[in-house]
């Protein structure tokens, strides 16, 4: 399938089927409509994250603590990746011309699976808002021992399981993509759109990183109960569980990037007129990507004492994937280059996402240069460059992805005057907040930590301002989006043909 103007492959599904709602696209809704649910509580948990800081008396540190250990937890496990399959369940099978899901069983009981590990991520928090003596988990997301392992509290192992739940989720999702592809499809490799390539990958990636995961949970659960000596004691390291934790978890982030990746490409060509700049340089970077991502995780880790030989080895490598990086942006920018432009909602957020791709990718370059990785790992500047990647660039090429398929997938149009007043506000309150933490960052500001000097309260006030921004904006999309599938206008079989699709104007570039 070309990535440019033409009919979409959802909205010839949907012809051929008469109407009829397919299995994948059912599962792919009910997972968007859970990371929904679940990405409002993570913002909850940010919100007051940020109300902490600047009010530090009225929240305990201890509940600081669990308040970005769940929010990250959340955020990650809950909601991103949630939302990313599930465009995937929905667009991947129309895209190939497939007519129905591979495994189907086993993509129904990877949505089922979701709740259950909520519950056990959450079952602090549900404890302590149901009056039990049960407290949230306060390790950080990252888990890591030796405070892990002295924590008694029940809610670790409960999110340590909730974490399982996810890996077996995260697999069975994986597979059923990856099969759906290899044995359904009726469209040649080499023809794959690039949204379909990025989630190949990242499925392929998932398949190999996630049960890193799954052994890296057993292991700790064995040592917070049967008193093994994996990650503590005389015959434990918790270094073991950094190694193992970061070669699970930095496959994760491009499981997380690649996808939002795909729907940045598929949504530029189609609104530029043109097919994408490179499209086949695209897809071998896409695979690059997937491989370099095994082989950086060292690059958390360079201020633990790693051998000088093994940190100048992953500093290299870590550099390396900024090339395939750097393809795909200027593939982007060289298709808008000359390119017939419509400014619908789906593309003028991908072109903020784009900024912000640009934006993270720059700050992490020189996170990934041993010297200046080793000064700022323990700062705000970490938390800026994480956020601009998973808010700025993952959230808002997921908030593209929406606006573009939402059409296809209800029939109905949303309204596209609150559509931008929404991406306005999320933009300027991403760029706000997330300016001042790196500004944080810079200065020295260690992170994780409730208390600070008051010079710095100015910055961490601006970055809550920023929040709220991006706060109400997000009020305004899911009120946007639940008032339109119920009574939005109605749109056509292919609504973002040229001549139709609600849009502010049309542009040709220089």
């Amino acid at each position: 399938m070309i990535e440019m103007e033409g009919t979409d492959p959802v909205g010839t599904i949907a012809r051929r089927e008469g109407g009829t709602e397919p299995d994948y696209r059912r599962i792919g809704r009910r997972h968007l409509q859970f990371a929904l649910a679940m990405g409002a509580w993570g913002g909850l948990d940010a919100l007051l994250l940020r109300t902490a800081l600047i009010a530090p008396e009225l929240l305990p540190a201890r509940t600081y603590d669990a308040l970005f250990t769940t929010h990250g937890v959340t955020m990650l496990f809950l909601f991103a990746l949630p939302a990313i399959w599930g465009f995937a369940y929905a667009v991947v099978p129309a895209a190939v011309g497939a007519d129905r899901l591979a495994f189907a069983r086993a993509g129904r009981l990877a949505l089922r699976l979701l709740p259950a590990a909520a519950l056990g991520i959450r079952a602090g928090a549900i404890g302590r808002l149901l009056g039990l003596e049960v407290a949230p988990v306060a390790t950080g997301w990252t888990f890591y021992p030796p405070l892990s392992t002295r924590m008694s509290n029940p809610a670790v192992d409960l999110a340590l399981v909730g974490l399982l739940a996810v890996v077996a989720s995260t697999v069975l999702t994986a597979g059923c993509l990856l099969a759906t592809v290899r044995r359904r499809r009726t469209v040649r490799w080499l023809d794959l759109d690039l949204f379909t390539w990025s989630v190949l990958t990242a499925a392929a990636m998932a398949v190999l990183s996630f049960p890193v995961l799954a052994a890296a949970a057993v292991f700790l659960l064995s040592d917070r109960l049967l008193a093994t000596g994996f990650f503590a004691g005389s015959t434990g390291s918790p270094l073991l569980w950094q190694h193992l934790f970061w070669f699970f978890a930095h496959p994760l982030v491009y499981v997380l990037v690649l996808p939002p990746m795909g729907i940045v490409s598929h949504v530029v060509a189609r609104f530029s007129g043109r097919q994408l700049v490179g499209r086949r340089t695209a897809i071998y970077a896409t695979l690059a990507i997937g491989v370099l991502s095994f082989t950086v995780w060292g690059h958390h880790m360079f201020a633990t004492g790693m051998d000088p030989r093994a940190r100048i080895a992953f500093m290299y490598v870590t550099l390396a994937v900024a090339l395939p990086s750097s393809i795909k942006a200027f593939g982007w920018l060289a298709t808008l280059w000359r390119g017939t432009v419509r400014l619908t909602a789906p593309m003028e957020t991908s072109i903020a996402a784009i900024g912000f791709f640009t934006v993270g990718g720059v700050t992490g370059v020189a996170l990934a240069a041993v010297p200046l990785g080793a000064i700022y790992n323990g700062t705000h500047y970490v938390v800026a460059h994480f956020h601009f990647m998973l808010a700025g660039f993952v959230g808002l090429a997921v908030l593209a992805g929406a606006y573009y398929w939402f059409p296809l997938l209800t029939g109905r149009w949303y309204d596209p005057r609150l559509a931008a007043l929404h991406l306005r506000l999320t933009a300027v309150g991403i760029a706000v907040a997330f300016a001042a933490l790196l500004a944080l960052g810079l200065a020295g500001l260690p992170r994780r930590a409730a208390t600070y000097p008051a010079a710095y309260a100015p910055l961490h006030q601006l970055a809550t301002v920023g929040a709220a921004l991006v706060a109400v904006g997000q009020l305004l999309f899911v009120w946007n989006l639940l008032r339109s599938a119920r009574s939005g206008p109605p749109a056509p079989v292919d609504p973002w043909a040229a001549d139709g699709g609600p849009r502010r104007t049309t542009t040709e570039s220089p």
